[in-house]
């Protein structure tokens, strides 16, 4: 038998564990709120960092300056692979770990969570840091309830230390679907029709993501082909569409950053959301699961790529 070239080990993907991910929700669901509950908002990202840095990253913390705060922790927790290259463009993938008050927010976002964490550990053995054109960060945003703290502040610093940043992959709750006709409700404005059930995930992004979202459909395509999907971009910042822009992709599209937004659709299709029955009965693994492989898919793809740009 001969041996299996890197292409082909892409296989690998396959080794994503869904009772991984759901043992990250497990720990990771329950109410984390600044004011609330700012003792388990530290908690959780204790365990974020550990997580990280059990995948083979290097994590960090790193402040986050917030207007008339609570003494709750403000900071991002992002995780990176050791690279000298200080001038890489960063790709980032992110999702945020606080919830609303009264709520576990188990979808929103102990989903995105745990799928970001998996992707980490799976796909970081094959990312080429010497020889790819970017620099890639896995980044747990803090304070996106409280009006994109965690993102604006990433964005900021970015900014000041002079690094550019190539993309976001953000990540937005994503482990709910209902596969009933009519569960699937649509935002005010949206320029497509969506399909009448709400067992699909959603790419959404501004103009000059394409890339991004062209990688994301075809890592589907090629990992997880059963995985429906609905893909959009929209002109601009979006700003006709207030629906669309409940994220920490927003920050990014408002720099005219190139950012996509992976979501199950949230309160259009998920009748838990914020609420206190948003708990990991009602998720999806074996759709978290196929996201999770067509996220690392994608990643791959793109940190492969000799000529990276947007």
């Amino acid at each position: 038998m001969t041996q299996k070239t890197k292409a082909e080990n892409l296989s690998p993907l396959s080794e994503i564990s869904a009772s991984r991910i759901v043992g990250h929700i497990e720990k990771l669901q329950g109410e984390k709120h600044p004011d609330h509950s700012p003792e388990a908002l530290k908690n959780a990202a204790d365990y974020i960092t550990a997580e990280l840095e059990s995948a083979g990253l290097q994590a960090r913390r790193a402040a986050i300056s917030v207007h008339d705060a609570s003494d709750a922790p403000c900071f991002n927790i992002i995780g990176a692979l050791p690279d000298a290259d200080d001038k890489k463009p960063i790709l980032v993938i992110g999702a945020h770990y606080d919830t609303v008050a009264g709520s576990p927010g188990a979808d929103d976002n102990a989903s995105s969570l745990a799928v970001l964490l998996e992707a980490a550990r799976v796909s970081t053995c094959f990312f080429e840091t010497k020889t790819s054109p970017l620099h890639l960060e896995f980044a747990a945003f803090t304070l996106e309830e409280s009006g994109f703290w965690g993102s604006r502040g990433y964005v900021k610093n970015a900014a000041k230390s002079g690094r550019k940043i190539w993309g976001l992959i953000n990540l937005e709750c994503i482990g709910y679907t209902d596969d009933n006709p009519g569960s699937q409700h649509s935002p005010p404005g949206l320029p497509i029709s969506l399909p009448d059930q709400g067992n699909f995930i959603g790419i959404l992004g501004n103009e000059s993501a394409g890339p991004i979202l062209e990688s994301l459909e075809s890592a589907i395509k090629r990992h997880t082909p059963d995985l429906p999907k609905v893909s959009l971009l929209l002109p601009k910042t979006a700003e006709a569409l207030p629906d669309v822009r409940r994220s920490d992709h927003v920050p990014f599209w408002d720099k005219n950053i190139p950012a996509v937004m992976l979501t199950d659709t949230a309160n259009f299709r998920n009748p838990h959301y914020h609420q206190s029955s948003d708990r990991i009965e009602t998720l999806d693994v074996v759709f978290m699961t196929k996201i999770a492989r067509a996220l690392s898919g994608a990643l791959i793809a793109l940190t492969e790529q000799r000529d990276a740009r947007c």
